[in-house]
């Protein structure tokens, strides 16, 4: 049962229950709470218990009681939250992970038929097949320009149409028509639209981002960062191994060309010297692994004739 009191006191007590979330939660989902009833409303505040609270209340009263909390505590973290209080919203809050609170929230989805007035959010498109109305309803179908005929006695509609568009306005025949038809066309529930974490907001696709897609981005932005250091040769911390390996390849071909020499440069020398051995250092892996096959070739052939000397012993011979 709500509380029961004067204006005054129901404000002094809706400013006290949303300060005393503001001290003991630090996330918020901002939820659009269009067309959703107390009903449903109530069964969203059963599922999300005891890890969430969900609040709502006039904006106005919203963000008067955010602004005197900030001034008694010093915390201006949830000033954040005051330009999203804007239009029929909510609020969440919830000591939960976000994306499952979220999920939770999206279950609740009810239902709902297309009332005159109401802006779709959807495109409405009546599928084709018997509509079970009798041949006297078809002046509904020619005023919405909708193919049928008349099959054992009833309407069918011969083709799908898309009745109302996304955005438009539910007009009196379309709503009218969707009755008859029995179709609910809407689904309205809760809709998260901002998150807030501890003094940082942001949008809700954010909590669909994996441990693997923040590793894409961060290694992307690096070789970013690499690439545009490299190439206006200002040195950073991404860059710093690209510097240093062209630094040595340039040393290396300076120590090449001229008399001047360091022991690593040594070996290469020799290599350009000399370059029957790099062919000297490949044979013995080569000749390593043909005799490897060799063995393997021999083994399997011995495995083979001892096979058949089995299948003659056992009186299976095939040349007997």
């Amino acid at each position: 049962m709500g509380f029961k009191g004067t204006k005054a006191e129901k404000k002094v007590a809706y400013d006290k229950k949303l300060c005393q979330f503001l001290e003991e939660y630090t996330q918020v989902l901002v939820c659009a709470a269009d067309n959703v009833g107390s009903k449903q409303l109530q069964g969203i505040r059963q599922g999300l218990r005891p890890d969430s609270n969900v609040l709502m209340g006039k904006n106005t009263m919203m963000k008067r009681s955010i602004r005197i909390h900030a001034e008694k505590t010093g915390n201006d973290a949830y000033l954040n939250l005051l330009p999203l209080l804007v239009g029929n919203v909510g609020l969440i809050f919830t000591k939960g992970d976000l994306k499952e609170v979220r999920e939770e929230v999206a279950k609740y989805k009810v239902g709902a038929p297309a009332r005159v007035g109401l802006v779709a959010p959807i495109d409405v498109v009546v599928p084709p097949g018997n509509t079970g109305l009798d041949p006297s309803q078809t002046s509904f179908f020619q005023v919405l320009n909708i193919p049928t005929k008349i099959n054992k006695g009833t309407v069918e509609i011969i083709a799908p149409v898309e009745l109302i568009h996304k955005g438009e306005k539910v007009g009196s025949s379309e709503a009218a028509l969707l009755a008859k038809l029995g179709i609910r066309p809407f689904s309205y529930g809760l809709i998260v639209q901002s998150v807030y974490d501890n003094g940082s907001t942001f949008a809700p696709d954010v909590l669909d981002l994996t441990e693997d897609d923040l590793s894409e981005k961060f290694a992307a932005g690096i070789s970013t960062i690499a690439a545009l250091s490299l190439g206006i040769s200002y040195p950073t911390l991404a860059a710093a191994p690209h510097f240093f390996v062209n630094a040595y390849k340039n040393v290396l071909a300076i120590a090449v060309e001229t008399e001047y020499s360091f022991p690593l440069a040594e070996k290469t020398k020799e290599y350009l010297k000399d370059p029957s051995k790099f062919v000297v250092e490949a044979a013995p892996a080569a000749e390593t692994e043909s005799a490897s096959t060799a063995v393997e070739a021999v083994e399997k052939e011995e495995e083979k004739e001892k096979e058949e000397e089995s299948d003659d012993d056992m009186g299976f011979s095939l040349f007997d």
